[in-house]
């Protein structure tokens, strides 16, 4: 039988990854902050003429991105699909009676309890 995944996780995998999902997120989270808030101070001097943009604010801003760009790669180097990046909604590939589904969590739930249907989606979730 073909697999959309390559990897799958058993429930008791995917809770053992939840401790480092919920840090990865965490850092990744708070440097989105950071360069949102960056972004706007630079696009609110940039308007005004005249206004040096660079050095160590602009520096800052490159590396939080950078850095952000790499917990997110790192989560989908896991094999955890991103569904929701603000919400830290992630879908773990999962064999359920020998069919493909998710395993669905989110940032703010305590454990996986949730399940869907690959196309089914988080409006689909079943209790496990």
């Amino acid at each position: 039988m073909d697999h959309l995944f390559q990897k799958h996780f058993t429930v008791d995998e995917a809770r053992a990854i939840l401790p480092e999902l919920r840090r990865v997120f965490s850092d990744a989270h708070r440097r989105r902050d950071v360069v949102q808030k960056v972004d706007s101070e630079l696009g609110e001097r940039l308007k005004q003429t005249g206004t040096d943009v660079g050095g160590e604010q602009v520096s800052g801003l490159l590396m939080d991105m950078l850095q952000l760009n790499t917990q997110l790669r790192r989560i989908q180097g896991m094999g955890v699909q991103i569904k929701d990046f603000d919400r830290g909604l992630v879908d773990f590939p999962h064999l359920r009676d020998g069919r493909e589904v998710f395993l669905c969590w989110e940032l703010d739930e305590d454990d996986i309890e949730f399940w869907h249907d690959i196309d089914g989606g988080y409006g689909g979730r079943e209790r496990l």
